[in-house]
């Protein structure tokens, strides 16, 4: 037998994971804290953080529009592009986390584009854009991307406001570090926000069980806030809010322990924190500090606590930019408290636009200059421009602000740019914000614990489709059979996958574009009874979020109407320039270049399929017994003839019954490949491929097998090009076509090669602020964000 001509290298998916084993290795951490940055430094390699942001073009639509997005794939630990996953999966999702918009988007080295046509039916809400990766479902739902978006239809425009209950507040106390001690000094922050996640401003006062006063506070921030208090033994102390509208609420604080750990942060020097950690009620001798950003570690000390007391000074040279995660461990190596602290990007990268005019007219062409500084000038960017109106309630993601900070933190963040601000005013929010919405990629249970294969690969060579082989009838699994999934085309892209204990078959595939007929089967020889189903790759898990708020405004009536009525018009006209980019085809089979190749109509034709084997193939040996016909491949190297069945193919779709496969009418059948010699297939060994294809590479009315699974799949989506009419000539700007045009600009595959880089497009026939976007990427990983806006004035 022939192994060295055949043999395929082990599965391509396997590869990210021997990467991510041995990522950073070179600067792995000293074993130190006794093991505990080991161990911390293997739970990284094998939970590489990624992370996905998507630049939409706009934050408001009408329903009927085309949402265009450009995604942009980064690894979570140091902000650089990361070419890990193929595919990224988009939703659009209603207030009650139903999606009405799936799609997948294929990613190219770290970026993808994609659109959305949101339907015409679609009802006026605030909905929201969730992306994620199949590598990011590891990470769970609250670290995928949620971008909020608002469409308007102008059949609801007359709905009726939403009012906001004051019940439904939400008023949350965090101790510092994670607990109150009795007897020891704590900071405590507190959040109020209403329904919506939106943070309401608030005061208050402190009362202890006597009801007696002995402290006020109040927000400062997006309702954040946070005050110092010492809790007495046997004390238990309540807030008394007044809320707006003349509302108060009595909210009772986290119970004081008798004995645990404080941990108190100090920021007050430009050059280093202080953390202090203290002790009550226990015989503690030392305390260790880690602190990791993204599982890589930073700081690593150990301290013999002196009167219950240590104090650890971090020079902040050594943070990088992004959420720190200090841990304090006992001499156990048991966690006793956590506290975030966030270090803003000291650089982001700058770019200046500039448009040669500040206002335009109508039909006016407008030259926009991209300038930047010189370490943004090799930088992957995408550039929106859209009109800036009293509809435009929220504010597009920026992408510095998501990736250093919102990416990072559990549930809505309001206005995270604001925190990237060098004001005290914004650290001392930041500061607020990490106590109160700090939360962990992972907890320290699962990084003490021997490692576990992820449950959810990295999609690095196309889609992974997952299907489950059952009993039929009973639903036990099937494990430890083979089965074959296509779909048919002129070429051959046949996925094999042996099922694990738990029935599940994982496939890799080609990439799919567009609506695809699947194919599934097992080889009915070997399994007849098995069920097939074929798993939805997207994830039904959502984050807990407040529901995002959403007012209908009577006297916004007119502007409704306006709104539906451009859009109507923009559809009507814009239609016949609408376009789909062709996706790559892949002409070459999955088994490569075949030995032989006949195309039939080079040869007689002949009505039977076996005369047509007999007469020109002799790679091939048609034999006939008593239950049929059997094919065997002559192994013309070995001049041998290999006995066992070889894969037949139609269409790429394997056929079992050889029977069937013959009697097939050979006037169908335009092209026969050969390939002689055993073929290795992933886990699969076929004794020599014989692949028929058709005219029309559908099967040509061709029926399988009863047992297989055929179903329509949605492929990778379809590339569309932006369209915007342009108008160089005195025709073109009196053409009587309206252009009611709120989006005048698309641009998604910017990369400038120079500090300077030049784009222009033209304006419509609505007067008013248009809005000009600019987000990106430099290759170091530097977030890129720019804007800056025009004005349109038609002449009267």
């Amino acid at each position: 037998m022939t192994l060295g001509r055949r043999f395929l290298a082990p599965s391509r998916r396997w590869w990210p994971l021997l990467w991510l084993l041995t990522l950073g290795s070179a600067r792995a951490q000293v074993d130190s804290l006794g093991g505990l940055t080991r161990q911390l430094g293997h739970y990284q390699r094998a939970h590489l953080p990624e992370k996905l942001f998507l630049h939409l073009d706009r934050p408001t639509y009408s329903s009927g529009e085309t949402l265009w997005l450009k995604a942009y794939a980064v690894d979570g630990t140091y902000g650089r592009p990361l070419a890990l996953s193929t595919v990224a999966y988009v939703e659009v999702l209603d207030v009650a986390n139903r999606p009405v918009l799936q799609s997948k988007i294929s990613l190219r080295q770290g970026t993808g584009v994609g659109s959305l046509a949101l339907p015409a039916g679609l009802a006026s809400g605030a909905y929201t854009v969730r992306a994620y990766t199949n590598w990011m479902k590891n990470a769970g739902p609250e670290y995928f991307f949620h971008c909020p978006i608002t469409v308007l239809n102008g059949a609801l425009a007359s709905a009726p406001p939403t009012t906001v209950d004051s019940v439904a507040y939400d008023v949350q106390f965090f101790p510092e570090g994670g607990q109150l001690v009795q007897g020891l000094r704590s900071k405590v922050a507190f959040k109020v926000c209403d329904q919506h996640g939106r943070g309401v401003a608030a005061s208050g006062q402190l009362i202890n069980y006597q009801g007696l006063p002995i402290g006020n506070f109040a927000t400062t921030h997006a309702g954040m806030g946070s005050f110092l208090l010492t809790p007495e033994p046997g004390e238990a102390y309540t807030a008394v809010l007044s809320l707006p509208g003349r509302r108060t609420r009595r909210v009772l604080l986290p119970q004081a322990l008798p004995q645990g750990y404080v941990l108190r942060l100090d920021d007050s020097s430009p050059t280093e924190l202080t953390l202090t950690v203290e002790a009550a009620g226990l015989r503690a001798a030392s305390v260790a500090l880690l602190g990791h950003m993204h599982q890589q570690i930073a700081v690593a000390q150990q301290q013999q606590l002196q009167s219950d007391r240590a104090t650890f000074r971090i020079a902040k040279a050594v943070l990088r930019p992004g959420i720190t995660h200090f841990t304090v461990f006992d001499a156990q190596q048991r966690p006793v408290a956590e506290r975030l602290y966030f270090t803003p990007p000291a650089e982001i990268g700058f770019l200046n636009i500039k448009t040669d005019k500040p206002q335009y007219g109508s039909r006016e062409k407008v030259a926009v200059a991209l300038v930047a500084a010189a370490a943004a000038s090799a930088s992957n960017l995408s550039m929106s421009v859209y009109r800036l109106d009293s509809l435009n309630t929220t504010t597009a993601p920026d992408i510095a602000a998501y990736l250093a900070l919102s990416s990072d933190l559990k549930g809505f963040i309001e206005q995270p740019g604001y925190y990237l601000s060098p004001s005290p005013e914004a650290a001392a929010a930041a500061d607020n914000l990490m106590l109160t919405q700090g939360w962990s990629r992972f907890s320290w249970p699962e990084v003490l614990v021997p490692l576990t294969p992820a449950a959810h690969l990295p999609e690095t060579h196309g889609p992974i489709i997952q299907a489950r082989l059952s009993q039929a009838g009973a639903g036990q699994p099937r494990p430890g059979l083979t089965a074959y999934l296509a779909a048919p085309s002129r070429y051959a892209h046949l996925s094999n996958a042996r099922s694990n204990a738990a029935g599940l078959l994982q496939f890799e595939t080609p990439d799919w574009y567009g609506p695809q007929l699947l194919t599934l089967q097992t080889d009915p020889q070997q399994d007849s009874t098995s069920q097939l189903t074929l798993l939805d790759p997207f994830w039904p898990r959502y984050a807990a979020r407040p529901r995002p708020r959403f007012d209908l405004l009577p006297r916004w009536q007119v502007e409704y109407a306006r709104r539906h009525l451009q859009a109507q018009v923009q559809q009507v006209y814009s239609a016949p320039y609408r376009q789909q980019a062709a996706p790559p085809a892949d002409s070459l089979a999955f088994y490569g270049r075949p030995d032989e190749t006949y195309l039939l109509d080079k040869y007689t034709r002949f009505k039977v399929l076996e005369e047509v084997l007999r007469e020109y193939v002799p790679g091939v040996l048609v034999r006939t017994r008593k239950d049929g016909f059997h094919l065997a491949v002559v192994d013309k190297r070995n001049q041998i003839i290999l006995s066992d069945h070889p894969l037949v193919l139609l269409d790429g779709v394997p056929v079992f019954n050889t029977n069937k496969i013959m009697a097939m009418n050979p006037l169908k059948i335009q092209r026969l490949d050969v390939m002689t010699g055993h073929y290795f297939h992933g886990l699969s060994m076929y004794e020599g491929i014989i692949s028929f294809r058709t005219y029309t590479g559908d099967l040509e009315g061709f029926t399988l097998d009863s047992h297989a699974l055929m179903q329509q799949y949605e492929g990778l989506q379809v590339p569309r090009e932006f369209y915007a009419p342009r108008y160089d000539t005195a025709a073109d700007r009196q053409r009587r076509l309206p252009d009611l045009r709120n989006l005048l600009y698309w641009n998604p595959a910017i990369t400038p090669g120079g500090t300077e880089s030049r784009l222009d497009f033209y304006t419509g026939d609505q007067r008013g602020r248009y809005l000009v976007v600019v987000q990106g990427l430099t290759a170091s990983g530097t977030a890129i964000s720019s804007s800056a806006t025009f004005e349109v004035k038609p002449a009267l």
